[in-house]
């Protein structure tokens, strides 16, 4: 997530260069050719390219909208998932007298958190983490996940004993509610935990299962590949028609012109071409870095920020006041 009041232009440039220098190239070949070779049957009917132009606006603005809706709908979850962590943290430590299961239980759900984190961030064949202009974007900020194994962060709030049965689940964060489920019957069983109470941690423990089932759903689900690839499709052809498009708009205006420009209008063919290809693609660069919420872009859901606060948030419920340090944007961005 960006932490900072915008993008700059700069890190656009940057993100979007080698876009750039392919509209540049897009536009410097018909131009070439029209200009100098004297091909004048290169030019298309600007209405042509318009209409292609017209479809391609509106097929990027359904996939960004939709995109968006994808990113909300993450960060809507684990706006619930930090909500019930606190009400988890406070009705542990109100609802029996035993110091002992309520730091067992609170701590379990740090490793929970750890775990559903580490989940959201492993890498799956469709999202975009991988492209060169992602990569390289990279450098600027650190993914949390990356820095740390799964196994050492676990450590830190899980048994010996716990934490070997974990690491050998298939699926890590099923179990660790389960864990929790069990001993919340052994206090119920054991008289700690009358059965209102008993009933309100279980309907808790439901909720994040929900939570995580939603998260999992948009993990595992990719924006549709038919309309992301017909997006990127259009998207090139608009851009390689373009430049055909303009030549004989361009070439009509040196009628109205003199000086210098008189007879070299046609040249500004390839800035334009460059102004408005870069427009659209990185219209549908942008729709791609929201698309997969969870993949570790600069755009991603700070979900890692989120559940450090819910540590701090749940440690100082317990009293507890050496709190680990809240993380910290890097070049504004923070995940």
């Amino acid at each position: 997530m960006h932490a900072g009041s915008q993008y700059s232009f700069k890190e656009f440039i940057f993100w979007t260069r080698r876009n750039i220098y392919k509209a540049l190239l897009i536009g410097i070949i018909p131009t070439l050719l029209y200009q100098v070779a004297g091909v004048k049957w290169l030019a298309l009917p600007w209405t042509v390219v318009a209409l292609l132009g017209t479809a391609t606006a509106f097929t990027v603005g359904f996939k960004n909208t939709q995109t968006y809706n994808r990113a909300w709908e993450a960060r809507q979850i684990w706006g619930a998932i930090l909500n019930s962590s606190r009400t988890w943290g406070v009705a542990c430590r109100d609802f029996f007298n035993n110091k002992e299961a309520t730091k067992t239980l609170v701590y379990r759900h740090f490793a929970w958190l750890t775990a559903l984190r580490y989940q959201m961030r492993e890498a799956k064949a469709w999202e975009n983490g991988g492209k060169p202009h992602n990569q390289e974007y990279r450098r600027f900020y650190t993914i949390p996940e990356n820095e740390t194994k799964l196994e050492t962060e676990l450590a830190n709030y899980l048994s010996p004993e716990e934490l070997t049965f974990i690491l050998s689940a298939k699926n890590k964060t099923v179990q660790l509610l389960s864990l929790q489920s069990n001993t919340l019957k052994q206090l119920f069983e054991n008289g700690e935990i009358d059965i209102h109470r008993f009933l309100e941690l279980e309907r808790l423990i439901k909720d994040f299962y929900d939570n995580q089932g939603k998260s999992e759903r948009i993990k595992n689900f990719p924006y549709p590949r038919q309309f992301a690839s017909s997006n990127t499709y259009f998207i090139r052809l608009f851009s390689l028609m373009l430049p055909f498009g303009m030549l004989k708009e361009f070439d009509k205006l040196n009628d109205s012109v003199d000086g210098l420009m008189k007879g070299n209008m046609v040249w500004l063919v390839i800035p334009f071409t460059i102004l408005i290809s870069w427009f659209f693609t990185t219209l549908d660069q942008i729709g791609e870095g929201t698309e997969n919420p969870f993949e570790g872009s600069a755009n991603d859901i700070p979900i890692s920020q989120m559940s450090r606060t819910i540590e701090r948030d749940l440690r100082e419920i317990l009293g507890e006041t050496n709190l680990p340090d809240a993380l910290q944007p890097k070049h504004n961005i923070i995940l």
